[in-house]
């Protein structure tokens, strides 16, 4: 997962799709990239040729919404949110359903070979893309089947997870391939957190914590994940550096006595 670690690290400005499907090895270590990369470019390519020549950025959100979203009927997966697979670049395309941000990257990713400027907008509890070449701009949900929205809208959609986004006008901001990959990532290791897959979970954190040495969340979420796999050294290494980054921790009395149970049962083992 190099091109991955990279981009999380901000080492690397790889292209976006590449590094998303190398993050679903996490959930299948033995993936093939190469025939996903060609089925996002088909996916551009039956675009381009319903769109012709001398089309406008209205004609292209409509042929574009039209083709993936009516015809391919790619849609979110409101019944199994929480599906690990949803999080994964390659299922969704397999499937046809994921939640936002799997479904945004297919669309960022599709536009960016036919040269549209489509890029990726991080709501609070939602994600969604805006096109915008300068004359013509609107938000799109992909989740949604594409729905055109106003920033109005977004508001709407912001206010309904508490957020102000005129106390915020940087959520409406376009962001960046690492924070869409950083993202995901966190959605994929939740979901392995609420099926109970610790080993995938770890390797999710992995990630995080190479590219974040210094959040301390993540040593704790690893260390919790360390614990339940009976990985008992290494869970005790990664409390220890949570409450090393976050000495004030609420719950750093819980921390300090689970601390304490784990080195008495290492003493049993010795």
């Amino acid at each position: 997962m190099a091109l991955l670690g990279a981009m999380l690290k901000g080492e690397s400005s790889g292209e976006l799709d590449a590094a998303a499907l190398e993050m679903a090895g996490i959930e299948r270590p033995d993936l093939d990239p190469a025939p996903y990369l060609d089925t996002l470019d088909q996916l551009a390519s039956e675009i381009a040729t319903r769109l012709g020549r001398g089309h406008d950025g209205h004609k292209f959100v409509r042929v574009a919404n039209q083709y993936l979203f009516e015809e391919l009927s790619f849609r979110g997966n409101e019944a199994e949110y929480y599906d690990p697979r949803n999080s994964c670049l390659d299922a969704v395309l397999d499937r046809r359903t994921g939640i936002p941000i799997t479904l945004s990257v297919i669309y960022i990713e599709v536009a960016r070979r036919l040269g549209q400027p489509v890029t990726g907008i991080g709501l609070p509890g939602h994600f969604i893309v805006q096109y915008d070449d300068g004359k013509y701009s609107t938000f799109a949900d992909p989740f949604h089947g594409g729905k055109l929205l106003t920033e109005d809208d977004c508001r709407v959609l912001a206010r309904e997870v508490g957020v102000d986004i005129a106390k915020e006008p940087s959520t409406l901001q376009p962001v960046s391939n690492r924070y869409i990959l950083v993202r995901m990532l966190n959605n994929l290791r939740s979901s392995y957190f609420r099926s109970k897959n610790y080993g995938k979970a770890t390797k999710a954190l992995d990630l995080l914590v190479e590219a974040f040495p210094s959040n301390a969340e993540y040593y704790k979420a690893r260390g919790v994940a360390r614990l339940q796999l009976h990985e008992l050294r290494a869970a005790k290494s990664d409390l220890e550096k949570y409450l090393k980054f976050s000495p004030e921790a609420d719950d750093k009395a819980q921390v300090t006595k689970q601390l304490e149970a784990i080195h008495r049962w290492l003493g049993r083992l010795n």
